[in-house]
């Protein structure tokens, strides 16, 4: 593997393993989790709902792909994405999936934020 590579993995990793953010849903009587960076597997699964129109589906994917604990698990599994789209209030979800996908727009342009 090439220096650069090497490099760019370890700056990567660094990232990911940086500090837990949050975000306080007094809703749900919960604080919410979630990292600055995301790898592209994690992301291409929102970006291709979005591309397909399904900006609901996609902002209730972040959250799924996303959301923490405070242990830095998975607060949601795939199994819980009925539910999250049905049974749960719409604005609360809008204000966790902001908080989480502002977090990983450092390198994006001001036209892929506002898609978000």
């Amino acid at each position: 593997m090439s220096n650069i590579l090497k490099n760019a993995k370890e700056h990567f990793k660094n990232k990911l393993n940086g500090e837990l953010h949050k975000v306080a849903v007094e809703e749900w009587k919960q604080d919410v989790y979630y990292k600055g960076t995301y790898s592209f597997a994690t992301e291409s699964k929102i970006m291709q709902l979005q591309q397909e129109g399904k900006v609901a589906e996609a902002l209730v994917e972040s959250i799924l792909q996303k959301a923490l604990t405070p242990e830095g698990k998975r607060m949601f599994t795939e199994f819980d994405k009925q539910t999250l789209m049905h049974d749960v209030d719409p604005a609360v979800l809008i204000k966790i999936a902001s908080a989480i996908n502002k977090a990983t727009t450092e390198y994006r342009t001001v036209d892929e934020v506002a898609k978000n």
